[in-house]
């Protein structure tokens, strides 16, 4: 099966008038169309609010789509004003920068739709969180997503990111994923093969929004299930940091060896810039111990990244995912 898409063309962005103030980049006719698209919508929202590292500045726009219909209503309103889009799940996964993000971010923890197609298929929304997926699964004794006992986030963030664990990875049970693209509107399907699924990532373009996919599982007992969920949820606790806040592992390992044993091995545990902390419980989890800012996790991740480098000659590649605007901080090369 090849992507198929629903033909449009992009409409003509209008030339812009200034905006009301000197940070932002919306107008009054901005906002006010904005709004005529209907779903909830917040100005000025500090994007600490919306992520689990709680650091990041303001979001000139956040739109929170409840269907399908709105997430492309809203775009065709943006691409039609020549408003930047920036997509975001449940935030688990995110580095906001410091002056936060410039035109709408959309976040679709709203589109939590969840249905059983036949016996063993799941067709899922996006922002549906991965403990809801997984919880689903097991009352309804379907196997196959026991990886997720743990993992923190929205469906369409891990399948973005094919988030995974030991159990298993999204690329193992994906069959479908609908996108929509954020010049036009469009909608575009994709099976799981064409989707490019590799170690914590994926091909899915940049430029298109994660709406909803269709998960192929298998029947299971919910006994078995729940024995392996309670195992991973276990060693997933023993490991890592509780009651602080983080984005998870903030490297992806590298191959053959663990980011974590590599930070460890350099002395870095309790290491702190501000307060941004490489986490004593696990040397892989950066961590916002109180007030930290963008500016601080960069500098900390640049300084674990420096050492490794030179201690053991790994790059390490980051896993979190920085965006936004910062002036002035010293962030990692994948932070443009």
């Amino acid at each position: 099966m090849t992507p198929s898409s629903t033909p449009s063309s992009p409409p003509r962005a209008p030339a812009r008038a200034a905006p009301a103030d000197t940070r932002s980049l919306l107008t009054a006719d901005d906002r006010a169309e904005l709004r005529a698209v209907g779903c909830e919508l917040r100005f000025d929202e500090p994007m600490a609010r919306r992520t689990t590292l709680r650091i990041g500045g303001p979001a000139d726009a956040l739109a929170l789509p409840a269907s399908q219909a709105e997430l492309c209503a809203l775009v065709r309103v943006c691409a039609a004003r020549g408003l930047p889009i920036t997509a975001i799940g449940g935030g688990s996964n995110l580095l906001v920068r410091d002056r936060g993000i410039r035109g709408v971010v959309i976040a679709t923890r709203r589109l939590r739709g969840l249905e059983r197609v036949g016996e063993t298929e799941l067709r899922v929304e996006s922002g549906l969180s991965t403990g809801k997926l997984l919880s689903a699964a097991t009352a309804w004794e379907l196997g196959g997503v026991e990886f997720l006992g743990g993992v923190p986030g929205s469906v369409g963030g891990g399948l973005r990111m094919n988030a995974g664990t030991y159990l298993g990875e999204f690329v193992d049970v994906t069959r479908e994923v609908t996108t929509v693209r954020v010049d036009s509107g469009e909608v575009v399907v994709r099976t799981g093969a064409e989707c490019g699924f590799g170690y914590r990532r994926s091909a899915l373009p940049d430029d298109e929004i994660v709406a909803s996919a269709v998960l192929a599982l298998r029947p299971r007992a919910r006994a078995e299930i729940e024995a392996d969920v309670s195992a991973l949820r276990a060693r997933r606790k023993q490991r890592e940091p509780a009651r602080v806040a983080n984005a998870g592992s903030i490297f992806k390992n590298p191959p053959g060896d663990y980011a974590g044993r590599l930070i460890e091995a350099c002395g870095l545990k309790g290491t702190r810039v501000g307060a941004a902390e490489c986490s004593p419980a696990h040397a892989n989890w950066l961590v916002n111990t109180g007030g930290a800012t963008a500016a601080d996790m960069l500098a900390l991740i640049e300084l674990v990244r420096d050492r490794v480098l030179a201690e053991h000659g790994v790059a390490l590649e980051l896993e979190v995912k920085v965006i936004g605007e910062g002036p002035g901080d010293a962030g990692p090369a994948e932070a443009s």
